[in-house]
């Protein structure tokens, strides 16, 4: 039975969409706080945690199946104190109990389901639970009466049970921390296993479901430069051409969804994530550095173009995530990829017999549907977009011109955009985060340089000063904004990432706020979240004290906070040669070589931190007047190629405009010729 919606739950009055996606369910929600805590540890009852996040297709399954009832919400009131968190404004809440039931199950994802004592220790976990059993899964009405008896009858083996699981997690945590060195020779191995992993049918790692991971085709480009390994950048190649070309990548409208459900990059989970469009533009910008295709040009100015359009607060910050999930009006419910799909009577009535023919057949279109890989039948009749064909294979086929077929394909595409558009649009995450800011607000500064389009270092500088205005407290970062509030206490991945991304823009402005910016936050970070043992815990030291502090290289569907750390600490030093810099990035490398040595594919954005440290930067540094035209020929040949290993800076002078280059403690003459600078950039990229 839906639940009265004029009645509703302590999540009223929090600003995550997620939380107020759920303030009128009939279970009694608290958010994350010491009154629920109190009330748990007042009433002697269990506690069930839930987190999630508002775009999670899972997430919406679970909470109208189950959280919307009021059977089952009567179970959870009547046995339970039920907490709702969303992961993306407490990540480190999300990551200590998903790495609880990871360790407890072999598994983990959203939405995660966690049953703690009233300290909030974890004794039982999963994650998605149908009401009743099926799929091999026990039925979420089972479990919480089963829980609830057992919490009855045996209290005292749960309690000691979850003490021994929150003390396995200290050891965890604990273990990181192991001195050590890290060769190069670690970058060899994560090659090898990248290369064991690579799918050399349809590119990307692994089978499916298969995730973009636009930080370790990061790592492959740097280490084909490195090593001259044309494996590595042809595995980058190939799998960016194919991801274009899957279902993954929106042709209509830009940006990509989050996996594909498939290895074939057809069928995709619709949700789309910031971090995935900043870490995938970037990795487009610099493969198309390293190859020069055009190709790879025209997705990352797509991808960029879709978030300014669609994902961009007017005040400048960068929106979260749009869901998977919308209003299908046919059937009246909310479905997955409702927005995006198209039957083919759609398309032959929207576009025109002929032009739908030519349309269909390089789109893959079929009266079916060609959902093929859709065990659950969600698409049956549909169609997920995806270049079956290229445009000379379209020539041959209808007889026609190659410039013929890719003029009625563009024609075809903005009317279908346009009808697309009149479709109830998929709900918007508009919350602000500082860390997926950061990764993004990099993206478009590193954008700028390389496209030679200011817009995007506007945007890039409009989105860095909205952080340092609106997302900053008493010279601290915080973690979210939304409708002109922000809060939460900032992570290390707040610090880090947003350092990256004021160092890029100081890059691509040469304005020094931004530089000095970076020094005082980076500062901050090692006061606020270093160990004296070395590495970065996820929690500031004043922060809310959880049952264990986190601390993490791991680099997932992001990178992790400490491998972001230690590449803006080299930059940093590079830049200010502050030995404080390179002590605290060389201590974690050291803390964390002992776990990367068991996985290094695991940690590819970490070993990029790596390759910096072990190969050093190339030092470009400018003299002359800002707008002198001789520097802005020099920019656009620096950023002509390749080179992730440099630091670029500027010095205002009177005097000509030249360059100096300096590289493992050499430097070049002064210059101010165009030939002279690219052949000493030449001599500095030569591994």
């Amino acid at each position: 039975m839906p639940n009265n919606p004029k009645i509703s739950n302590h999540l009223i009055s929090e600003k995550s969409p997620y939380l107020l996606q759920h303030a009128y369910n009939p279970v009694n929600w608290f958010p994350w706080d010491k009154i629920a805590f109190d009330k748990a540890m007042l009433e002697e009852k269990p506690i069930l945690l839930s987190v999630g996040y508002s775009t999670c297709h899972w997430c919406h399954v679970m909470a109208h199946e189950s959280f919307e009832d009021s059977d089952i919400s009567k179970i959870i009131n009547d046995h339970f104190i039920a907490i709702k968190v969303d992961r993306e404004e407490r990540p480190d809440i999300d990551h200590i109990y998903m790495t609880a039931t990871t360790a407890m199950t072999g598994q983990g994802g959203w939405p995660l389901t966690v049953f703690l004592t009233p300290q909030g220790e974890p004794f039982y976990g999963g994650t998605y639970f149908p009401p009743y059993a099926k799929w091999g899964s026990v039925g979420f009405i089972d479990l919480l009466n089963s829980i609830a008896q057992e919490w009855q009858k045996n209290r005292q083996d749960i309690l000691s049970s979850s003490r021994s699981i929150t003390d396995s997690l200290r050891r965890q945590y604990q273990g990181a921390v192991s001195a050590g060195t890290m060769e190069g020779t670690i970058l060899d191995q994560a090659f090898r296993q990248s290369r064991g992993r690579y799918d050399q049918v349809n590119g990307g790692f692994g089978s499916a479901p298969k995730f973009p991971m636009g930080h370790h085709l990061s790592f492959l480009l740097r280490y084909y430069q490195q090593r001259n390994e044309s494996e590595a950048l042809s595995m980058v190649d190939k799998t960016l051409t194919a991801m274009a070309r899957g279902g993954i990548w929106d042709h209509l409208g830009g940006g990509f969804h989050r996996y594909s459900t498939d290895q074939h990059w057809h069928v995709p989970h619709f949700e789309k994530m910031l971090y995935d469009q900043a870490l995938l533009s970037w990795a487009y910008l610099e493969a198309y550095q390293a190859t020069g295709s055009m190709e790879h040009e025209k997705i990352a100015r797509k991808v960029l173009d879709y978030v300014l359009k669609d994902m961009t607060d007017k005040l400048g910050g960068f929106y979260s995530a749009e869901d998977a999930d919308s209003l299908d009006t046919v059937s009246g419910h909310l479905t997955e990829g409702a927005f995006y799909v198209f039957s083919e009577a759609e398309i032959k009535l929207c576009l025109g017999a002929d032009h739908a023919a030519v349309f269909n057949y390089c789109y893959g279109v079929l009266p079916q549907g060609n959902a093929i890989n859709d065990p659950q039948g969600e698409f049956t009749g549909k169609n997920i977009l995806f270049r079956a064909h290229g445009n000379e294979e379209a020539a041959n086929e209808f007889s026609r011109q190659v410039h013929e077929i890719q003029g009625i394909l563009t024609i075809g595409e903005e009317k279908l955009l346009a009808l697309r558009i009149q479709r109830p649009r998929p709900h918007l995450d508009d919350k602000v985060l500082c860390d997926w800011n950061g990764l993004m607000i990099a993206s478009f500064a590193f954008a700028s340089r390389v496209l030679g389009d200011p817009q995007y270092s506007q945007a890039a500088v409009k989105a860095a000063d909205f952080i340092l205005e609106q997302m900053m407290a008493n010279g601290r970062l915080l973690h979210r904004w939304r409708t002109g509030e922000a809060g939460i206490s900032a992570t290390l991945e707040d610090y880090a990432f947003f350092i990256d991304g004021l160092l890029e823009v100081y890059e691509a402005t040469f304005q020094d706020k931004y530089l000095d910016a970076a020094q005082a936050l980076a500062d901050g970070m090692i006061e606020l979240f270093s160990d004296p043992a070395g590495g970065f815990y996820m929690t500031a030291s004043d922060a809310e004290s959880l049952i264990v502090r986190p601390k993490e290289a791991y680099d997932g569907a992001l990178p992790s906070g400490n491998s972001v750390a230690a590449l803006v600490l080299l930059r940093l030093h590079a830049l200010t040669k502050k030995d404080i810099y390179q002590h605290q990035a060389e201590m974690l490398f050291s803390t964390f070589s002992s776990a990367v040595s068991q996985a290094p594919y695991a940690y590819s954005f970490l070993l990029s931190a790596l390759n910096w440290h072990l190969q050093g930067s190339v030092e470009i540094a400018f003299h002359g007047p800002k707008e002198d035209p001789t520097i802005a020929k020099m920019l656009r040949i620096l950023y002509k190629h390749f080179m992730p290993l440099k630091t670029v800076q500027f010095t205002p002078a009177l005097n000509e405009a030249q360059a100096y280059i300096c590289y493992r403690g050499a430097c070049k003459a002064p210059t101010h010729d165009l030939k002279v600078f690219e052949d000493e950039l030449l001599s500095a990229l030569d591994p």
